[in-house]
């Protein structure tokens, strides 16, 4: 892990001007150095519905980027500048993170709500099959992703998915996927292929796709079938999931932990401060 000292000067010092509006009804505070919508998970929902219905109305119109922020993409940004550059592509950063909430506490403008995708992937398919938005799932293996697509028509009743596909291939295989994806014309993109692949993907295929949202939305697909486990709600709310996580998969998440959490930290400490531009 890099030294500290090797974080950039927009995180040391950052500026408003630098990040783009993404809408005009929500303002971002800059949490470990991210900048961060402040927005609940019912605002967030009704947001995609709103782009998603504005996109149908434009079809010159290319998707909005919506990313996730938490310990771990927080880290990877100050230590990778490639990251962090991606990162900055998105329109939308929500607090995927617990502890990116109770940081925003600290400024003028706190976060209302934590918005993990695992959750949000709920709200956005109940608001979904209500208004007749349509989805593409995208990511995980093949069994995975075709149960997960199961589970939400299952949950959902009147939920669109109108295409899917496994996450197993290659840059190579990108412009025909996207193609593929067209073709099912599609509001909603859910990427799910692991970060930093998912906003890589996302941000190097945005003008190739045609869709209102795309989400990246890490390993929900397992979440929703089942394969994986959420913690109790009461590690949820005091920012512990990952520790549950921990637990249940020491061998795998044990480095990343060790290596991510203090720099995390850091991070929410000191580059946590309220932006005044509106999104």
């Amino acid at each position: 892990m890099r030294a500290v000292s090797f974080l950039p000067a927009r995180y040391e010092a950052p500026t408003p001007a630098a990040f783009q509006p993404a809408n005009d009804s929500y303002c971002n505070v800059m949490v470990g150095g991210i900048a961060t919508a402040c927005l609940s998970r019912d605002a967030l929902a009704r947001m995609m519905l709103q782009d998603c219905e504005s996109t149908r109305a434009d079809i010159q119109r290319q998707p909005k980027l919506v990313f996730a922020s938490n310990g771990h993409a927080i880290a990877l940004a100050a230590k990778d500048p490639c990251f962090r550059a991606t990162l900055e592509q998105a329109d939308i950063i929500h607090a995927d993170g617990q502890a990116a909430v109770f940081a925003s506490r600290m400024t003028d403008t706190p976060i209302p709500e934590r918005s993990a995708t695992t959750d949000f992937i709920h709200d956005a398919s109940r608001i979904a099959a209500q208004h007749g938005l349509r989805f593409f799932l995208l990511g995980a293996t093949e069994e995975t992703n075709a149960q997960a697509a199961r589970t939400l028509r299952a949950r959902y009743p009147g939920l669109q998915i109108v295409g899917r596909r496994h996450g197993y291939f290659s840059c190579d295989d990108e412009e025909g996927i996207c193609d593929e994806i067209n073709l099912t014309q599609p509001d909603v993109i859910w990427v799910g292929l692991s970060v930093p692949r998912e906003y890589e993907f996302s941000v190097r295929n945005k003008a190739r796709l045609r869709a209102g949202w795309l989400v990246t939305c890490g390993g929900c697909y397992n979440f929703i079938i089942g394969a994986s486990k959420r913690a109790p709600y009461w590690m949820q709310a005091a920012g512990l999931e990952w520790l549950f996580r921990l637990i249940q998969e020491p061998k795998r998440l044990f480095w990343r932990y060790a290596l991510t959490n203090p720099l995390a930290i850091f991070l929410l400490l000191t580059r946590t401060n309220s932006l005044q531009t509106a999104q």
